[in-house]
C-alpha cells in the first residue's frame, strides 16, 4: 500500500512539475536563457547569420566573440504575460550591450577620417569591444498552443536585433 501512495504521489508531482513548466513565460525565460548559456544551436544561428558578412575569417572570429558576450550580459524580466485560448504573447523587457551607438558613431566618424581607418571592419569591432553601456528594448513574443505544449511563433528579426544590441 505504501508503494502504492509513493507512487501515485511521485506521478502527481511530476505531472505538476511538468505543467508549470510549461506555461508561455517558462518557454520565452527558457528562450533567452538559452542565449545567456550560449545554447549550441543558438551560436550555430549566429555563426549562420554572419557568414554573409563581409568580414574576414578573423573578424569574424571577433565579432562572434562580442555576441557571444552580448548573450551572457543580457538580462531579463518579463513584463506580462497574455493568454487568449491556444494563443499567447509574453512581454520582456530585455538589457544589453548598446552596440548600436557604437556602430553608428564609428560610421560618422569613418566618414570623415577615412584617410586614417584601413579597415572599417576592424575600426568598428574594436569600437565595439570597448562598449559598456547598456540600453534596455522591450519585446514581445507571440506563441501557440500545439498538443497541450506551448511553443514559440517563429521570432522576428527585431527581436534578434534587440537581442544583439543592434537595433
Amino acid at each position: 500500500m505504501k508503494k502504492i501512495i509513493i507512487i501515485l504521489s511521485l506521478l502527481i508531482f511530476l505531472t505538476g512539475c511538468e505543467n508549470t513548466l510549461n506555461t508561455p513565460t517558462k518557454k520565452v525565460e527558457n528562450f533567452l536563457s538559452e542565449y545567456q548559456n550560449l545554447n549550441p544551436e543558438v551560436l550555430k544561428r549566429l555563426e549562420s547569420s554572419i557568414e554573409a558578412d563581409n568580414l574576414t575569417k578573423s573578424q569574424r572570429k571577433k565579432y562572434i566573440g562580442l555576441l557571444e558576450k552580448q548573450y551572457q550580459n543580457l538580462s531579463y524580466k518579463i513584463v506580462n504575460e497574455v493568454v487568449n485560448d491556444d494563443n499567447a504573447i509574453v512581454d520582456a523587457e530585455i538589457e544589453v550591450l548598446n552596440y548600436t551607438y557604437s556602430i553608428a558613431d564609428s560610421k560618422k566618424y569613418y566618414e570623415t577620417h577615412k584617410e586614417e581607418i584601413e579597415d572599417y571592419n576592424e575600426y568598428m569591432l574594436n569600437n565595439l569591444e570597448k562598449v559598456k553601456d547598456k540600453i534596455k528594448y522591450k519585446i514581445s513574443i507571440d506563441l501557440t498552443k500545439y498538443d497541450g505544449n506551448w511553443e514559440l511563433n517563429e521570432i522576428d528579426r527585431t527581436i534578434i536585433q534587440k537581442i544583439h544590441g543592434l537595433y
